[in-house]
């Protein structure tokens, strides 16, 4: 079942961004931007953290989080453990969602129009997934450049 597929990717890249998060051996470099780089780490953290406790939790899982997307980008200096136990939470809120979800859900219509177009659940989980790999690799190279 792909549900099944997806906590699994979920999982992995959720973990690798903990890990990530805490790998910084400068916990104020989690907050650098520096020439080009317009998003810090940090930042790019709390951007995932809102996207899919949003996304999967809110819309799918029926959870009361509610979404300030302008923090997830204006909030500096969060410190690393509390960046850590946030994507602790969000694992459980993506395990326990997508362990609820049916084929059927999946092949509906997904309940927010996000897109310019409206797609199928499934398509838009899998769009959730790329989304999080997209910035984890940001955040792998923002570390690995800044925090050398």
């Amino acid at each position: 079942m792909l549900t099944e597929t997806l906590k699994t990717l979920f999982n992995r890249d959720l973990n690798k961004l903990k890990s990530e998060i805490g790998s910084y051996k400068n916990e104020a470099n989690l907050w650098v931007i520096n020439k080009e780089i317009a998003n810090s780490a940090g930042n790019l953290c709390l951007h995932l953290i809102g996207n899919l406790n949003t996304y999967i939790g809110a819309t799918l899982g029926g959870s009361n989080y509610i979404r300030k997307r302008e923090l997830e980008f204006s909030l500096k200096d969060i410190p690393k453990q509390e960046l850590i136990n946030m994507i602790e939470a969000t694992i459980t809120v993506v395990n326990e969602t997508l362990g609820k979800i049916t084929d059927e859900q999946l092949n509906s219509e997904y309940p927010m129009l996000v897109f310019q177009e409206k797609t199928s659940t499934e398509f838009f989980l899998v769009h959730l997934t790329t989304h999080l790999a997209y910035h984890l690799g940001q955040i792998n190279y923002h570390r690995r450049l800044l925090d050398a």
